[in-house]
């Protein structure tokens, strides 16, 4: 096969992948009412999916994982849009009144309509300040639907770093959840022998800002990516009585956590002199 030609598949298994992605993306939405939307923040273009029924119910906002940022150990995706949108699910399986799901910037979205993006947006400065300010305002362009309502973050992944790093500049968060959260991606990539990431914010150095606001932390049992240990590290770095960690048998870092959601998000997260586990 020609050079040129090899450059022509991998450039249409690319562009089949994004659009199956994006109807796979669609038609979970679609089955939750959860309308695609998109939000002009001051550097990116952001994909949303929202379902805003009551102006007198709390705000749920999911902020997805950091989807295909590499297509091999050294050479990054040229589109992060995820195949499967773990955290879509999540939204999806929650039937609060007003439910917002954020992608992270480029996913889901035409590079043409964002060009900003480049891969350095979900490689390394995939938690910059950039990147964190630009969730931020869409998470205030959804609050702003709903004035005086709480706002409950819950992120997936990468989406967990995120909703951390989000919630540590804003005094509107009433409750925090991660997902499989990686919440401190210093260690993370040094267990799993990556490039570091110095260019992006690691939610660790943030977890006393965020040791007031209720949250809890659902951590695998089977999950190799991120492993419960460094969950239960940024619960004990809150130094804090608000934040506990509920590790869940038998869940690996992909596995089918909508499955299971509708229970746990159920579970409200409270500040109480009780730290340990829940169960």
């Amino acid at each position: 096969m020609t050079k040129m030609l090899c450059i022509l598949v991998i450039g249409w298994v690319q562009l089949t992948g994004c659009t199956s992605a994006n109807k796979y993306a669609d038609s979970i939405a679609q089955a939750a009412y959860l309308q695609r939307e998109q939000v002009h923040t001051d550097t990116f273009l952001l994909t949303s999916f929202a379902r805003t029924t009551r102006l007198d119910q709390p705000l749920m906002i999911y902020i997805e994982g950091d989807g295909m940022a590499w297509r091999s150990r050294n050479r990054p995706s040229s589109d992060p849009t995820p195949i499967q949108a773990l955290g879509l699910t999540l939204a999806a399986a929650d039937t609060s009144a007003n439910v917002v799901y954020l992608s992270r910037p480029c996913q889901f979205t035409p590079i043409a309509l964002s060009p900003q993006c480049s891969s350095t947006y979900w490689t390394g400065k995939r938690f910059s300040e950039e990147v964190i300010a630009a969730m931020n305002q869409a998470v205030s362009h959804y609050a702003g639907r709903l004035p005086g309502q709480p706002v409950h973050l819950i992120g997936y992944s990468g989406g967990g770093a995120v909703a951390v790093l989000i919630a540590a500049r804003r005094i509107d968060i009433a409750s925090l959840r991660t997902v499989a959260g990686n919440l401190d991606h210093v260690e993370v990539n040094q267990l799993h022998n990556v490039s570091a990431m110095p260019a992006s914010l690691n939610p660790i150095d943030f977890a006393r800002m965020v040791s007031d606001i209720p949250q809890i932390h659902f951590s695998g049992a089977r999950d190799s990516v991120v492993p419960t240990v460094i969950t239960q590290n940024f619960v004990t770095a809150t130094a804090g009585k608000c934040a506990q960690i509920q590790v869940i048998p038998d869940m690996a870092h992909d596995g089918d956590w909508a499955h299971v959601w509708l229970r746990l998000v159920t579970r409200n997260p409270i500040c109480s002199n009780n730290t340990r586990p829940l169960t």
